[in-house]
């Protein structure tokens, strides 16, 4: 099957990122080849903070072999509500990844894991007696767009949106981040949502705009790539930016701004 979970959830007191501090963070993403390298970023931007890490995941054997020793691990799968449920103890927020690896063989996955899967995640927060402050759900640019190629693969941007639809309705505090090609850089692959390749991708400076900016249809420009760990900062600094809260972001980068770091408080603030 490719339906699978990696999620990682946090209990400690994170130092700030932002505006203000959560006490426990918690994350969750899909174990699938096409977005590893991405969820092991978003561990990464977690763990620079000295967040203890719990992850979910569907094979606790090879999790423990790719992950740090300090990361515990709790098996379970996004699509199965019970193990999503169960891994919420103590957490008090999310940052969701999941992405199905669209087949032949398994046509249903994008429902079964961008849809149906993000929708346990989201009620497992409701139910969660209000300990969810924060969540952070990492989807697609042309997410809006139904005549797009990539729906082809089985309605994969589809149901990405439906996954945000879900969310919106939750009454969670939430942040949705659109990324467009997802790449490690000199590696430069360039799996993940929307395409773009991005061999020997530099780092430039992230930029964020409102739903809709950025896709295929007809006025719209690609965002292009940009790197996996930008991507988890940007999700990172989501759950406690208070400019993030309610909105939907387009994530780009500028190759030509000025050096230095990135200002995510002022990028949040800017979009409507």
């Amino acid at each position: 099957s490719a339906i699978g979970g990696w999620a990682e959830m946090c209990r400690n007191k994170i130092e700030k990122v932002g505006s203000e501090k959560l006490e426990r963070v918690g994350r969750h993403a899909e174990q699938l080849e096409a977005e590893r390298n991405e969820v092991v970023r978003e561990r990464e931007e977690l763990l620079k903070e000295s967040v203890p890490v719990v992850a979910l995941v569907r094979n606790a054997e090879k999790a423990r072999r790719d992950l740090p020793p300090e990361v515990e691990v709790v098996e379970g799968d996004v699509t199965q509500f019970s193990s999503v449920a169960r891994a919420y103890a103590g957490c008090n927020a999310v940052v969701c990844c999941t992405g199905a690896r669209p087949s032949p063989t398994d046509p249903a996955a994008p429902f079964a894991v961008d849809c149906a899967g993000t929708a346990n995640l989201v009620a497992a927060a409701q139910n969660d007696a209000g300990g969810c402050r924060s969540f952070v759900l990492v989807s697609s640019v042309g997410a809006d767009e139904l005549i797009n190629p990539l729906n082809l693969a089985w309605g994969v941007l589809f149901w990405k949106k439906r996954g945000e639809e879900a969310l919106q309705r939750s009454g969670l505090r939430y942040t949705v981040v659109r990324p467009g090609g997802l790449s490690d850089g000199g590696r430069g692959r360039g799996l993940g949502r929307g395409g773009g390749g991005g061999k020997g991708l530099k780092k430039g400076r992230v930029t964020m705009a409102p739903a809709g900016t950025y896709g295929l249809a007809p006025g719209k420009e690609s965002p292009g790539s940009i790197l996996r760990a930008q991507v988890a900062a940007v999700a990172a600094a989501a759950l406690v930016e208070e400019a993030a809260a309610g909105k939907v972001v387009e994530l780009a980068v500028s190759r030509s701004a000025a050096s230095g770091g990135d200002d995510f408080a002022a990028a949040f603030a800017s979009v409507p």
